[in-house]
């Protein structure tokens, strides 16, 4: 038996256990995993470094970065905040550091660290951990606990407080144990995702990226400002990730067939990126048009970009005309693609979906459908766009789940 289960051995599942484990020294939580690994997704994270969290220390301002959940974790942020996750890693021997771009990572930049901290502190308050251990049906108990099935286990565990953080899921399917309890399922959908353009061949560009481009989606609401990278299956970077992000659902229902307007030169309205190429064009006239550009793109997008509207690259700025001008502001302001697909990476997949934030209390992560049950992690109908917003609320739901539970279990015993 246990006092308090947790079942998923991701980041939210093993915050939660650990907060719950310190608050009740003298009972026996139990983490149950149904893989044969731990912190799999804490592993592979930001290329094997670990983006712990982000550089935003405003409450309002950091809950603005989840598509879905906002309101959600502008209650929850101030329980645990990013600046408690940086002290919590660097209590225990884990410095974090922030990158220009807002992300954060452990100045070792090796995600090992930041899992060998987990590891040490679950040990260290008697965290017990099962792998390889699925659950495969919960079974309340009237207002006791709960019998919790274990695949290939005839004899079932009891707890009598219960975390789920399992992690998201592809397909509602495997969220159906969860449905059969009483809860309703908003369909998960990926999340984080590069967009695919085989019929593009900007693809030949493979490897360029532009510090800052704005992406919008045609006929959508949905639009980035960010970096983006051009690959050879199409586009990526943080402005079309945090943009897939935020138009998840609706991608989805395009069945990810859509078309993007992008804008190269985003830092310069339409008057101004005049002004600079007839300026250009005057001190420059003996210049090829393909060889140089005004709004340092790299070079071989501009020849790219030249070549698309039909200028000849080896033109002359000096012959440039008013035509010319024009064509090339709107290729630089209104440059448009056909996605054809998306490519997710498997290992670190972000979905949107999950349990629905209607059927959870949030004053302490618990079930309004099914008394002491509690949820944390991407289970949740809550995600963020790219940047370690999903990894903060991971740390913030495990906590106050964790927490929550103990202190209830204690009201309870006592």
């Amino acid at each position: 038996m246990a006092d308090v289960a947790v079942i998923g051995g991701g980041a939210a599942g093993f915050f939660a256990a650990i907060h719950a484990a310190k608050l009740l020294p003298d009972k026996r939580v139990l983490l149950m995993e149904k893989a044969n690994k731990l912190l799999m997704k804490v592993k592979i994270s930001g290329g094997g470094r670990c983006n712990v969290t982000h550089a935003c220390f405003n409450v309002s301002e950091m809950s603005k970065n989840y598509p879905r959940g906002e309101k959600i974790m502008k209650k929850l942020l101030p329980r645990f905040m990013t600046t408690d996750t940086v002290q919590w890693f660097e209590s225990r021997g884990v410095a974090i550091k922030a990158e220009a771009d807002g992300r954060m990572f452990p100045t070792t930049d090796d995600s090992q660290s930041i899992i060998n901290a987990l590891m040490q502190e679950a040990h260290r308050n008697n965290v017990h951990i099962e792998n390889q251990c699925e659950v495969t049906e919960i079974e309340p108990i009237d207002s006791q606990g709960f019998n919790l099935h274990i695949k290939g286990t005839a004899q079932p565990v009891f707890c009598r407080k219960l975390i789920v953080a399992s992690g998201g899921s592809p397909k509602e399917s495997g969220l159906e144990w969860l449905k059969k309890l009483g809860h309703t399922i908003e369909p998960p959908v990926p999340s984080l995702f590069t967009f695919n353009m085989p019929d593009e061949s900007i693809t030949e560009l493979q490897g360029i990226s532009v510090p800052r481009a704005m992406v919008k989606i045609i006929d959508s609401k949905f639009s980035y400002e960010g970096a983006l990278l051009i690959t050879h299956w199409g586009m990526s970077g943080p402005a079309i990730l945090k943009l897939s992000a935020w138009g998840a659902r609706w991608i989805a229902e395009k069945n990810y067939r859509f078309s993007i307007m992008v804008r190269w030169a985003a830092n310069h309205e339409e008057d101004e990126l005049r002004s600079q190429l007839l300026q250009y064009k005057q001190e420059h006239g003996q210049r090829l048009i393909g060889n140089r550009n005004p709004v340092n793109l790299p070079a071989r997008l501009w020849e790219y970009l030249v070549a698309k509207i039909g200028l000849p690259t080896d033109k002359k700025w000096q012959d440039v005309g008013k035509t010319d001008i024009n064509r090339l502001i709107n290729i630089l302001r209104n440059d448009t693609y056909q996605v054809s697909g998306k490519t997710t990476y498997k290992e670190e997949f972000v979905t949107c979906g999950g349990i629905s934030l209607n059927d959870i209390d949030w004053s302490d992560m618990q079930s309004k459908k099914v008394p002491n049950l509690y949820f944390a992690g991407e289970v949740l109908d809550i995600d963020g766009i790219t940047g370690g917003f999903n990894f903060q609320a991971a740390w913030t739901t495990g906590y106050v789940a964790g927490t929550s539970a103990a202190r209830s279990l204690t009201t309870h015993l006592s």
